[in-house]
């Protein structure tokens, strides 16, 4: 009998398989992640734990001049404001350096938060599945491997009730104009793909990245719904500036989305910020 191929992004145990590697990195940026990785080195010293590659650069489906770079750091303690500042700062070099990339965003955490109990299937599941070893000492190989069940579902993404206040006064706050509206648009259209690609990820038994891919396969299970995704998917990777999708977001499909993940999977525990 031939092998039975494995559900789409899971390996032959039906663990979550981790995506990306440096060698999927595109030739036009591989002068940038090497940029980035000595800078990193540069400005954090023996501060830095590790750093990783995530989003599409190591997956291999960056656009030049579209994609932006995707960093996350692991400090060996929690960052301080001088930390923060000094990622953003390398961060604006390297994206006045090299025009083949749109922004470079660094998330940045503490080691031991990111082993900690309260973290396990957040932040940790994120570094083990989601993130590409750059530098340091991969903290992956003190975690556990993950399936893609309702626990994964609820502490990824369980908290979106509590998101929906400040994206109003996010909205609320920005200038009115399609330019600072895109953004916004792009950002959340993003959470909300996900989010309802994580609603049904148990039941669908997979993981992708792909917006457009979450947009399907939450609209096998929710097809009243599904125009709806596929839309925000669209929004994800080309954001419009129009107040009226920003208003429906917080009014409509978030509300929503964030009662019935509730029901299915529960409420994400509560973090420190």
């Amino acid at each position: 009998m031939a092998d039975m191929v494995p559900p789409k992004g899971l390996d032959a145990q039906g663990y979550i398989a981790r995506e990306g590697s440096l060698a999927r990195v595109p030739h036009a940026f591989r002068p940038v992640v090497a940029a980035a990785r000595d800078g990193l080195l540069e400005v954090l010293g023996t501060r830095l734990h590790s750093a990783y590659l995530y989003g599409s650069v190591p997956r291999g489906t960056a656009r030049v001049g579209r994609s932006d770079l995707d960093l996350f750091v692991a400090l060996r303690e929690e960052p301080g404001e001088a930390d923060r500042e000094a990622v953003r700062a390398l961060g604006e070099a390297v994206d006045k350096e090299f025009p083949q990339i749109d922004g470079v965003g660094t998330l940045m955490y503490g080691r031991d938060r990111l082993l900690s109990e309260l973290e396990r299937y957040d932040l940790g599941w994120f570094v083990a599945c989601l993130c590409t070893p750059l530098l340091g000492d991969d903290l992956a190989e003190y975690l556990p491997r993950y399936r893609p069940d309702s626990l994964l579902a609820r502490e990824t993404n369980g908290d979106l009730a509590r998101w929906l206040p400040r994206w109003r006064e996010r909205i609320a706050g920005a200038e009115d104009t399609e330019e600072a509206r895109r953004p916004l648009v792009r950002f959340m259209s993003r959470h909300l793909v996900r989010t309802g690609f994580t609603l049904v990820m148990p039941r669908w038994n997979g993981w992708t990245s792909d917006l457009r891919e979450m947009a399907e396969a939450f609209g096998v299970f929710y097809p009243d719904r599904a125009d709806q995704l596929r839309t925000a998917a669209r929004y994800g990777y080309e954001p419009v500036g129009d107040p009226g999708v920003l208003r429906s977001y917080v009014a409509d499909l978030g509300p929503w989305l964030a009662e019935e993940y509730a029901r299915v999977h529960g409420v994400k525990a509560p973090r420190p910020e």
